[in-house]
């Protein structure tokens, strides 16, 4: 057994984080990322016979994939504060970044992208190494890290931003989202359906992802952006089930109005992040994943909804995964879809148009013109509709609407994009479906079941075997039937006569809940009529917490997450505070009732002890006002705010305060209230004299 153990473990110790091929010699460092030559030979012969670029650009387009990717990140768009956030950007931070010289050619100045709506999205580059040759860029990174963590910005490549802009998303449409994780689109997708603040939309979006552990990155996405109209299902998008709604008590199947589909890929247009693709790329690997993409994308047409919209994106430049997907999918479809010309919806972004004929090529770079010349052995990597359509069907098509970003353009990564329209409520392979709606059988569901299930007769393909979903047994979702026990207490105390309490779930039964979820009636409609044959992962808001404390009425308090929800219905329990009483609420841990100002502490004399709502409003009366709503304990002679530390920071730093200090871990600090328009000379002297008081860290 020992001697066995001893195998075991020197197997093992072949595998280096380099070349596979390649075992690890004593007395010798591995091969590393650093070590990769950014070189491949295939894959230049194979994308100069495609020709995605013009020969004239050859040498700018390496040149520019061998370079390191630039950051990018954007704000949330649909929060009060989001332009409060961008002054910051546009002043505090970016304009010391412009005075600084930096010789390095792994720094450029931080510059908004052009055709990102209302200049939330901004890129730069910049290396560890300045990093920390830089104050100010170490302020930088610190502000990125912080805001990230709190939700008021998402760190995302730049092209990654450009396929839920071109959904057009409104508040009423319900989005499916197949291929979601890691989430930053899905992110982006949420942030436009909140758009309008202050309401709750009727849409909703559903973000699948057939990978079980990847969808909890999905589920920490959502707690960022604290959305009830929100779902994440873990199924095979390829096999997308049906997801019944009652519509005016009628059951149905829900037909989204937005699909986004993000398909897997190579990930040949991400080589200027992901190294490593330099030394494995080969033809196979788009080839093998053409199939998967064109079931997927299959899937999504089915799935939208008549005059919906679809947009098919790939992080691939290969025409096998793009073009040629698209091509079989417009085919099959028989005008039941047509793509849609988005070359004018971005102005500013620079794009090339799709491409009408395209190789087809074997991992050894054999080309073939057809599938007759395929030999045998190929002939479970090639499929007859990798290849290019005949030049009178192609026209037809307008794969000349397709985008293609190229790298060298505007200093991305590479990018694929179309955009589907239906424009038939059944596409041709439907057509039994079509005939059962028509005759409008009473049996619809368990007809329609059937036909799902039925496989098309002209497939000659060999049945695939269904996927089985493996992960964690999920809790259950319990709503609220009933006020039961629990919610006449809860909505006295705090005045919610016509808060939606149905809305309410909690993730276990009985009477001793510990936490207390909302979703939207759009979302509750799907979690309902689902739970028992969609995997369901996370769903909701959480509102209230379970606090069993001795001197409080009521056993539930707020949770921050929560107060954008509550708030709209609340009728007491409200406390509008200063600004230096926010600074103090921000500042010291369990601050004493005296320090605050007067008409806070009248407010407060008021109300019992218990959980209640702060509410600062800034720049009041003009048209950059904005409100912070902060969730806190009014106690018996204190009061606190249940905020994290990296919130505290945001806060502070939109409503005009240096927050540099903060950025600097176990460290004491003061702070001084910069020099805002709200307030006069006199009045930022009296906040800078009550600031220093308070020499307490978050």
């Amino acid at each position: 057994m020992p001697r066995n153990r001893k195998k075991k473990r020197q197997k093992i110790g072949v595998k280096t984080c380099g070349d596979p091929n390649k075992g690890h010699v004593a007395g010798k460092r591995p091969v590393g990322y650093s070590d990769i030559i950014k070189e491949n030979a295939s894959f230049e012969r194979y994308y100069k016979e495609q020709h995605i670029v013009p020969e004239e650009e050859w040498e700018m387009f390496m040149a520019a994939l061998r370079d390191n990717l630039p950051t990018a990140f954007r704000i949330t768009g649909y929060r009060g504060q989001a332009n409060a956030l961008l002054k910051v950007i546009q002043g505090q931070y970016f304009q010391d970044l412009l005075n600084v010289n930096v010789e390095e050619e792994e720094y450029t100045k931080p510059y908004c992208l052009p055709w990102y709506p209302d200049n939330l999205a901004w890129q730069l580059k910049l290396s560890r190494v300045i990093i920390r040759k830089s104050e100010e860029f170490s302020r930088l990174h610190n502000f990125l890290v912080s805001e990230t963590e709190s939700g008021n910005i998402s760190r995302q490549e730049t092209v990654s931003m450009i396929p839920p802009l071109l959904l057009d998303i409104k508040p009423y449409h319900k989005i499916l989202d197949m291929c979601a994780a890691p989430g930053s689109k899905t992110a982006q997708v949420i942030e436009m359906l909140h758009k309008e603040e202050g309401m709750i939309p009727d849409g909703v979006v559903v973000a699948n992802d057939v990978d079980n552990k990847r969808c909890y990155m999905l589920v920490h996405q959502a707690k960022r952006l604290h959305s009830p109209c929100f779902i994440i299902t873990n199924h095979d998008a390829s096999q997308m089930p049906n997801i019944k709604i009652n519509k005016n008590g009628i059951e149905t199947f829900l037909k989204y109005d937005r699909i986004l589909c993000d398909v897997p890929c190579s990930g040949d247009g991400t080589i200027r992040k992901n190294i490593d693709v330099w030394r494995k790329w080969n033809v196979g690997n788009g080839n093998n994943l053409h199939g998967l993409q064109f079931r997927i994308a299959k899937r999504g047409l089915e799935l939208l909804a008549l005059n919906g919209i679809m947009v098919y994106s790939t992080c691939s430049l290969n025409p096998i995964e793009d073009e040629a997907v698209i091509a079989s999918l417009l085919q099959q479809s028989n005008d039941s879809v047509e793509l849609v010309d988005t070359s004018e919806s971005l102005p500013g972004l620079k794009t090339s148009p799709g491409l009408s004929y395209w190789k087809v090529m074997n991992r050894e770079l054999e080309s073939f013109d057809s599938f007759d010349d395929v030999p045998d052995k190929y002939r479970t990597q090639i499929r007859p509709q990798m290849f290019p359509p005949a030049p009178e069907i192609v026209s037809k098509l307008n794969l000349h609407r397709c985008l293609r970003i190229l790298p060298h353009h505007q200093n991305t990564g590479g990018f694929f994009i179309a955009v589907f329209k239906k424009v038939k409520e059944f596409l041709p392979w439907e057509s039994q479906i079509k005939e059962i709606v028509s005759h409008k059988n009473n049996d619809i569901e368990e007809k329609l079941s059937d036909v799902i299930e039925t496989k098309d007769e002209s497939d000659k393909s060999p049945p695939r075997k269904k996927k089985k979903i493996w992960g964690y047994k999920e809790d259950p979702y319990i709503f609220f039937k009933d006020e039961g026990i629990i919610w006449p207490n809860i909505r006295d105390f705090y005045k919610l006569d016509s808060f939606p309490y149905k809305q309410l779930l909690s993730r276990c039964a009985g009477e001793r809940k510990k936490n207390l979820y909302f979703v939207s009636e759009a979302a509750k409609n799907i979690v309902q009529n689902n739970i028992d044959f969609v995997k369901i992962i996370n769903t909701g808001v959480r509102v209230f917490c379970r606090s069993d404390n001795k001197d409080a009425k009521c056993n539930f308090r707020l949770s921050q997450e929560g107060v954008p929800i509550i708030l709209p219905f609340m009728e007491g329990r409200i406390l509008h505070i200063s600004l230096e009483d926010l600074i103090l609420l921000l500042t010291e841990e369990v601050p004493l009732l005296q320090k605050f100002s007067d008409e806070l502490q009248k407010q407060a004399a008021l109300l019992d002890s218990g959980c209640a709502v702060m509410i600062y409003t800034a720049n009041k009366g003009t048209k950059e006002e904005f409100k912070i709503e902060l969730c806190g304990w009014k106690g018996k002679a204190s009061v606190r705010c249940y905020v994290t530390k990296i919130e505290r920071i945001h806060y502070l730093r939109i409503c005009g305060v240096d927050v540099s200090e903060f950025e600097k871990k176990d460290k004491k600090f003061k702070i001084y209230i910069t020099k805002t328009s709200e307030f006069t000379e006199e009045e930022d002297q009296k906040n800078i004299e009550k600031a220093k008081d308070t020499d307490n860290s978050i």
